[in-house]
């Protein structure tokens, strides 16, 4: 295993997946820049450990599951499914307690061993459908 693929590893088992803050400051670069799978554009690590805490405070038992890892010397992308159970309010909707997932794509950047930026792409349209939420139609 690479060291990427391990930064990539340790990003969503003990950050997403276990809520270690430790971790974030460990691998993330000071200057981290994230936009995450449901929008928003975080800069820092404290910026993007609020919105650690803000997801997983709305999805308990929030996973995230690597599906595949692709890796070189400065960026890598994974395929990832994210899910959890709804017990706080996300997306303005209040908990419902069903479980929900949706599929994703993470491109990182590594500088100096650590992750640098994080831009991830994820099916906003079937989380939103999930929560009861309808599609907006496109112009």
């Amino acid at each position: 295993m690479d060291s990427n693929q391990k930064l990539i590893e340790d990003f969503y088992d003990k950050i997403w997946n276990s809520g270690d803050e430790t971790t974030a400051h460990r691998i993330l670069a000071p200057n981290f820049r994230f936009r995450g799978s449901t929008g928003p554009t975080k800069s820092g690590v404290q910026e993007f450990l609020d919105y650690v805490r803000l997801i997983r405070d709305a999805l308990s038992e929030y996973d995230c599951v690597i599906e595949t890892i692709v890796t070189d010397n400065q960026q890598s992308f994974a395929k990832m499914l994210f899910r959890g159970r709804h017990t706080g309010e996300f997306f303005g909707v209040a908990p419902s307690g069903r479980v929900i997932e949706w599929a994703g794509a993470a491109l990182f950047h590594f500088e100096r061993g650590r992750i640098d930026a994080l831009w991830v792409l994820g099916d906003v349209d079937h989380l939103k459908s999930q929560l009861g939420l309808s599609k907006q139609m496109a112009p």
